[in-house]
């Protein structure tokens, strides 16, 4: 095959695609002009997934996708006055190879939340709490035996609309995931966690000190179907012994489904608070979708 260069010349090149190109044919050869042969050589050529490896991709905290989950929290019984607290999370995940070893993961989590009124008469309380960003970096393959790692830094930003709906100091500390994906094992599981640390305390809501841990169990079967268990174990140190932690159990199921060419990654699940702060509520209903673009 000859291509024509932006000077008019011909060069000698091969394709892997000929079939998809249309050029001239011009003593027996196909000779093409230097924009289709480059647009042919930016062609996708990653192969199709299945279903199955797309639950495990979408199972990885920093997999090589990116995706735009929405996470729906519905919290029962929220005291006071035991209202149903909503918490939708958009969450646009990105994933940017820095090195040919290296990538950083990032992930937002914007929180638009409905509040229960807290007293008779006050009304409900809807906008946006504080947005929270963090960044992983981990390596591009995975260890011996599927051990992925990742490690970086969380920042928390006073965007809250509401006084009851947040805290208007900054904060930032570290993060860190870790997990097992093997390949030819139905299992995924590993653990994310944080500490934010206020960098202030003289704006509204206080000094803040929160720790959270999220372990992660999957068993995905064929066509992409997985069950799933993910409780969000919190701490706020700065709350007495007795009203700092908040301890879930439960689990649910997962599918992966298509729209027209569009992997989407669905999951409903449902936690119980074992221990959890007076005021906090004790059940949660999970609902999430998820728009998958992988790399």
């Amino acid at each position: 095959m000859t291509v024509r260069g932006p000077y008019g010349h011909f060069t000698e090149v091969r394709l892997k695609y000929p079939a998809l190109l249309s050029g001239v044919q011009v003593g027996g050869q196909m000779k093409l002009t230097y924009t289709q042969a480059l647009a042919e050589l930016c062609l996708p050529v990653r192969a199709e997934m299945s279903a199955g490896e797309l639950a495990k991709m979408a199972q990885n905290p920093v997999g090589n996708l990116a995706s735009v989950p929405f996470r729906n929290n519905t919290n029962f019984n929220t005291a006071p006055l035991s209202g149903t607290q909503n918490i939708l999370n958009i969450q646009p995940v990105i994933r940017i190879d820095v090195k040919k070893d290296w990538n950083i993961t990032t992930r937002t989590i914007m929180p638009l939340i409905w509040q229960p009124a807290s007293v008779p008469g006050q009304g409900n309380t809807f906008g946006l709490g504080n947005i929270q960003l963090s960044a992983f970096l981990s390596p591009s393959e995975s260890g011996p035996g599927g051990l992925i790692r990742g490690a970086g830094a969380i920042v928390q930003m006073p965007t809250n609309t509401d006084d009851v709906l947040g805290n208007k100091n900054w904060g930032l500390r570290p993060t860190a995931v870790v997990l097992k994906l093997e390949k030819g094992s139905p299992w995924v599981y590993g653990a994310l966690f944080n500490n934010i640390w206020s960098l202030s305390s003289d704006k509204q809501g206080g000094r803040y000190n929160n720790f959270l841990l999220q372990p992660f169990l999957n068993y995905n079967f064929p066509g992409g179907l997985y069950l799933t268990t993910s409780p969000i174990i919190t701490a706020n140190w700065e709350a007495a012994s007795d009203q700092r932690w908040t301890l879930p159990i439960g689990g649910g199921i997962g599918k992966i489904f298509h729209l027209g060419k569009l992997p989407v990654n669905t999951q409903l699940s449902g936690y119980y608070n074992v221990v959890h702060p007076d005021e906090d509520p004790n059940w949660q209903l999970r609902l999430q979708v998820q728009f998958m673009f992988p790399k």
